[in-house]
């Protein structure tokens, strides 16, 4: 029984990691503003700021099937991968387009030590409550 107890503890300390990496981890994600368009009927632009403490990471997602995304590095780099692609690491300043149905498998602060922050621009149904929908 006692080395039951101790098998099961180990495989818990063990899930613990793998779950946390399907959480955000220094992190803060804001929608700053949401206006319905008013030449596209159904249709809204939303922004939402999205701000890593120094090695801050948001876990591999997706966005609603609507959603157009346009992200700009406001402040310091940020490493992002779309699909399977190349890890990339934009500055202050570059900017990178997803389209419906992408997979962003990475979003994080590439640095250790500095703080960075994007913008990204949501062209998306206006019905649509949720903008990230994680892996799991």
């Amino acid at each position: 029984m006692r080395t039951l107890a101790i098998g099961l503890l180990c495989a818990a300390m063990i899930a613990v990691p793998a779950a946390a990496a399907d959480k955000s981890h220094n992190a803060n994600v804001t929608v700053v503003f949401d206006h319905k368009l008013p030449n596209v009927p159904g249709k809204s632009m939303r922004g939402v700021l999205v701000e890593y403490g120094p090695g801050g990471y948001n876990p591999s997602h997706m966005h609603p099937k609507s959603a157009f995304i346009y992200a700009t590095v406001i402040e310091g780099s940020i490493k992002s991968q779309v699909n399977g692609g190349e890890v990339k690491v934009y500055k202050t300043g570059e900017n990178w387009m997803e389209v419906p149905g992408d997979h962003h498998q990475v979003s994080a602060n590439a640095s250790e030590t500095e703080p960075a922050k994007l913008l990204a621009v949501f062209v998306v149904d206006t019905d649509e409550t949720k903008l990230v929908y994680p892996d799991n």
